[in-house]
């Protein structure tokens, strides 16, 4: 088996960030009267139910992350938005060593469409696809570039919606 790379603590972290994200995604909001024990809830009068999550025990202090946009900061140039997409969260810390980011996004259409775009957008910068294309039943494809930027990409398709999860870790000075 050949390893590329090394992956650090950093990195094996905004990839289980990411996993947490898209399941977060996936998971059944709690209903108003049963609201999660760790994130208080509370009715406006739409009637629907509106979180504030706390904040995570492991998370660096400079990491940014929130929900429904781009994070202030994201390196939409490495990780640009694919075109329709609806960003469901993001996070990033340039602080690090190497510089973590993740997205997570639905777009409708299938998920060859995904991995077609960022696999574009990461070659047309020097990344290097990764022999695989699946993880289980999952797509799955990474990317390295040089010894230590990697980027990860995983997209689930129900419905004609695909759901992705794209988390790298690059060098600060390629988080732009």
């Amino acid at each position: 088996m050949t390893v590329i790379g090394n992956f650090k603590p950093a990195g094996l972290a905004v990839l289980a960030a990411g996993a947490a994200l898209a399941l977060a995604a996936c998971s059944p909001t709690p209903s108003p009267a049963q609201p999660s024990p760790s994130s208080p809830a509370t009715v406006p009068a739409t009637g629907q139910a509106t979180t504030t999550a706390s904040a995570s025990p492991s998370a660096s202090p400079s990491t940014s992350a929130t929900v429904g946009a781009l994070v202030e900061g994201f390196p939409q140039q490495l990780l640009p938005l694919m075109p329709n997409a609806t960003v469901v969260s993001s996070s990033f810390d340039k602080s690090s060593a190497p510089a973590t980011a993740a997205l997570v996004a639905t777009v409708a259409g299938p998920t060859s469409a995904v991995v077609d775009f960022y696999t574009k957008a990461l070659e047309a910068q020097g990344f290097k696809a990764v022999p695989g294309d699946s993880v289980g039943a999952v797509a799955s494809k990474d990317f390295v570039r040089g010894d230590s930027e990697t980027v990860n990409l995983s997209v689930v398709e129900a419905s004609g919606v695909a759901t992705f999860t794209i988390g790298a870790n690059v060098a600060a000075e390629s988080a732009k």
